[in-house]
């Protein structure tokens, strides 16, 4: 029997999004959580929505931090979340630098559509939300619809995000926009 279910899924950014953005976040005592983050994610995963995220984290190829300390502080925030209530399904996260032209990195959307195949994904019904341009890009790139968030480094680059794309002020708004519109996509 053939499952007809819609998967939908959110994409999120970890720095500046999730948590406040640190530049290269080596430690778990770094992490900050914004504090409508957790009952942001809530309220998406209650209405049906599969939590993902998805992070450039280039400072790896930089020698900056180690991959090694990259997982640590995304098990560190994932176990945080579930704490509080939220499930993320997986971290996705890119180790190179831009010039180093891989097909991880965002805006490619090459982790949505590995999520996309292992979960199941309906992409017009999933969304990124995030405050980097790459992140509305990589909405554009997948398929998915984007929410532009002016924490982190949203404010900064702002004029510079595709036109047509829905900003809001942070994670709190975005979602409560994505639950009133979810019929609509």
């Amino acid at each position: 029997m053939k499952n007809n279910k819609l998967v939908k899924a959110i994409f999120l950014d970890r720095d500046g999004t999730i948590i406040k953005d640190k530049g290269d976040i080596a430690t778990p005592a770094q992490v900050e959580l914004y504090p409508f983050a957790a009952p942001a994610l809530r309220q998406l995963q209650q209405a049906g929505f599969l939590l993902f995220i998805i992070t450039n984290q280039s400072g790896i190829a930089k020698k900056v931090i180690t991959e090694k300390e990259v997982n640590r502080v995304n098990h560190y925030l994932v176990d945080l979340l579930k704490k509080k209530g939220v499930n993320i399904e997986s971290v996705y996260y890119c180790p190179h630098e831009k010039e180093d032209q891989c097909k991880c990195r965002k805006p490619g959307p090459y982790f949505i559509y590995q999520a996309r195949q292992a979960y199941g994904l309906s992409l017009p019904h999933c969304f990124v939300v995030g405050d980097h341009p790459s992140d509305m890009l990589l909405a554009n790139n997948s398929g998915t619809t984007g929410i532009y968030v002016l924490t982190g480094h949203g404010k900064k680059h702002q004029d510079e995000i595709p036109e047509g794309i829905k900003v809001c002020k942070d994670l709190k708004y975005a979602a409560r926009f994505i639950l009133e519109n979810k019929e609509e996509y």
